[in-house]
């Protein structure tokens, strides 16, 4: 069953587009990856999906209603914001039982909610400490946790594991694995690649406000299967002048979407070079390298092909 339906949504603030005839369907028990540079308009498409924004020309749909005019269907929808919109001083507890009086649940219903809400985020030992005092990882679960106390069936988030700690990470993938399986529709805009590969079902790559490609992970990642491998230098600290240069001569170059510790090589250069007499070699040639990756091509290779450079809006 299709529970989010986007045909032909544009969208623009003060006259300047952010989205121009994005056509997305989800159904229950997907979950899809949006994957795009800053600006090339994830956030604007999940305010659409969430009824937050009404689209200037097109139609979303969600349980075949508008959510941006029906109250109703927006309580069916979990809306995870990048930022952390919690209220610091209070409680966990008291925050999410805020959150479910703001959907409108009446006292007993809230009590209910709460503690159901606690228990399938696995955060009942904070409930009792102010959320200002947690750590970045509990505030994100707990993030979450206050978009799930109305039980949606369509859940949109922004970056949900931007600057967490691995245990965070897992927790939060945990949960929403949980929901895909129990028929929830999922949408995540990270720029997390590995997060995408393990969470989604399809992935969408949108780029200066347009689609320009989706399908089914499978799907999108089978021609790379028998592709060379990449290899990848991680290096300690960003390199020095000479450091730089020795990484040039042996075919790196800085990953597009990291930063100057990150060094790629093109496909031709790595051809079959060994990665034990690579480290030896670039090592010697001072370059502060903490370790080399040989793996096989997967979203992040696909996005460089697909994503042009400069795909944020204007």
């Amino acid at each position: 069953m299709v529970l989010l339906d986007i045909r032909n949504a544009a969208l623009a603030y003060r006259g300047r587009a952010a989205l121009d005839g994005v056509d997305l369907c989800v159904a229950g028990g997907q979950t899809v990856a949006l994957l795009g540079p800053n600006g090339a308009g994830k956030t604007s498409l999940l305010r659409l999906a969430a009824g937050r924004l009404p689209p200037k020309r097109g139609s979303v749909r969600v349980f075949g209603r508008d959510p941006a005019r029906d109250s109703a269907t927006r309580r069916r929808i979990g809306f995870v914001p990048q930022e952390i919109a919690l209220y610091p001083r209070l409680t966990v507890a008291e925050n999410l039982d805020v959150f479910a009086q703001l959907a409108g649940l009446k006292r007993p219903a809230r009590r209910s909610a709460v503690a159901a809400v606690l228990d399938q985020t696995a955060i009942e030992q904070v409930a009792d400490r102010p959320v200002g005092a947690l750590s970045g990882g509990y505030q994100r679960r707990v993030n979450l946790a206050a978009s799930l106390v109305t039980r949606p069936d369509l859940i949109l988030l922004d970056e949900p594991t931007q600057g967490v700690d691995l245990a965070a990470r897992a927790a939060i993938h945990k949960v929403l694995e949980i929901l895909r399986k129990q028929g929830a529709a999922i949408v995540v805009s990270t720029h997390d690649f590995s997060e995408s590969e393990r969470l989604a079902d399809r992935v969408a790559f949108l780029s200066a406000g347009r689609l320009v490609r989706e399908g089914s992970l499978a799907d999108l990642l089978r021609p790379l299967a028998a592709a060379s491998p990449e290899y990848e230098v991680l290096l300690d600290t960003p390199p020095e002048p000479e450091a730089e240069a020795a990484l040039r001569l042996a075919g790196f170059c800085t990953a597009e979407l990291s930063d100057a510790t990150s060094w790629r090589a093109a496909r031709a250069a790595a051809e079959g070079v060994d990665g034990a007499a690579l480290l030896s070699d670039l090592r010697d040639a001072g370059v502060p390298v903490a370790e080399i990756r040989i793996r096989r091509p997967g979203l992040e290779a696909l996005y460089r092909n697909i994503i042009p450079t400069g795909g944020a809006l204007p």
